[in-house]
């Protein structure tokens, strides 16, 4: 493997709030990294200085060996190759899914329509959807649309896909059939980068788990170094909060 983003001593500040403190994080291609950390540790904001959303205040990012660009065209090139899944799914309410996949291809990569609505019809078919390519939005389950959002991302045939809290917005049975998709993108070897709370998936899916505290990544390693023997108070306390919440839940369900 080799490295496909390299991050280095990342800044970000709000005003005086400084969010982002020297992050250091490189991630190989073909590698599935999860960061975690408790809410206000930095990690959505580590994501949006990753594809220019937000500009970093100090500190270098460079994808496939060169400097993330701060132009707008430059911006606008990163965004083909690294695709972007949010919290809320963004979705077009007036276009169906069919068509809200085959926007990118057609507006931005110049395929024609009929080429544009193949390739959306073939990915709705990979993230088990090819019999809604005709819904819109609003006729679709909270999963569904995540999915659908997914494949629009796919659609721009990214190098690495970012995951800022995927399933945080769904119901509990609706997160599984997203996780699903994204746990076959894993075995595809899709690069990616997932802040998220669902800890089973980092088990199970991730290579890595980086854990950020107070707008640092104090610790990273593979899920069995992280969950079996955190470094650090901070990740020890948060892998106990976690294994707690998890039992509790367990408990309840059975």
């Amino acid at each position: 493997m080799s490295a496909l983003l390299e991050i280095a001593g990342l800044d970000k500040s709000f005003g005086s709030l400084r969010v982002l403190k020297a992050v250091d994080l490189v991630v190989e291609a073909g590698e599935v990294v999860t960061v975690c950390g408790a809410s206000g540790s930095g990690k959505s904001t580590l994501l949006r200085c990753i594809n220019g959303l937000e500009k970093a205040d100090g500190g270098t990012i460079r994808f496939r060996g060169a400097d993330v660009p701060k132009t707008r065209s430059g911006l606008r090139d990163l965004r083909r190759s690294v695709g972007m899944v949010f919290q809320s799914f963004n979705l077009f309410p007036h276009l169906t899914a069919r068509q809200n996949v085959a926007l990118g291809p057609r507006k931005i990569l110049g395929k024609s329509a009929a080429e544009a609505q193949e390739i959306a019809q073939g990915l709705l078919e990979r993230v088990g959807l090819s019999d809604k390519a005709d819904a819109f939005p609003d006729f679709l389950s909270g999963g569904q649309q995540q999915r659908v959002a997914i494949a629009r991302a796919l659609a721009m045939q990214p190098s690495l896909m970012l995951f800022d809290e995927p399933t945080s917005a769904l119901d509990p049975e609706m997160v599984a059939e997203v996780l699903d998709v994204m746990r076959g993108l894993a075995e595809q070897g899709m690069t990616m980068v997932i802040v998220s709370h669902e800890m089973n998936f980092a088990r199970e899916a991730a290579d890595r788990v980086a854990f950020m505290h107070a707008g640092a990544i104090v610790e990273a390693g593979t899920p069995a170094e992280f969950f079996q023997s955190p470094r650090s108070e901070e990740a020890r306390r948060f892998v106990r909060t976690v294994l707690g919440q998890q039992m509790s839940v367990e408990g309840r369900v059975g």
